[in-house]
């Protein structure tokens, strides 16, 4: 019995392991490690995260690549990208600080710009609402950002979120 003990943690702190960086840090996301920023060429990011669900072309000549993770992920990773082709930055857009640049009279594209492709959308006809839904951590626990829309208008009218646990 504690020979079986012993390898599950044995097994365990390995999975860990290959979890962090070589400082040690855990990993956001496989193969971000790779990546480096005024280095790194588009075809780089494209070789560690795979073909963008979108790409946005900027008024300055760069590009956004979006890499959502849903349904059941909890991460949308968006990589800039600038006109000379080098990676600028990347940031992972499901957050607090990103939910709070949603705000009512907003269209679907904008919304789709800011947050990237949603997980769900459903339509509530008697209520002529669109309800749009976005999975994230917030610390250890997963929830759901949704986004309401006014069907009509195609705009923003209100935000939401819940646990995940009771949907």
């Amino acid at each position: 019995m504690n020979t079986l003990f012993g390898g599950i943690v044995l097994a365990l702190g390995a999975l860990l392991k290959f979890g962090c960086d070589r400082q040690g840090n855990p990993i956001q996301e496989f193969g971000l490690d790779k990546l480096a920023k005024g280095v790194s060429s588009e075809a780089d990011v494209r070789m560690v995260m795979g073909q963008p669900d979108t790409v946005w072309e900027e008024e300055d000549g760069s590009r956004a690549l979006q890499y959502p993770k849903g349904p059941e992920g909890v991460r949308t990773w968006e990589f800039i990208i600038d006109k000379s082709g080098k990676l600028k930055d990347y940031r992972q857009l499901l957050s607090p600080e990103t939910f709070a640049r949603i705000k009512p009279g907003m269209s679907r594209d904008e919304v789709r710009r800011v947050l990237g492709k949603p997980r769900t959308v459903q339509q509530y006809k008697l209520k002529n609402e669109e309800a749009w839904d976005w999975r994230y951590l917030e610390g250890t626990t997963e929830r759901f950002f949704n986004v309401h829309f006014d069907m009509s208008t195609g705009k923003v009218t209100q935000t939401s979120s819940m646990d995940a646990l009771n949907h």
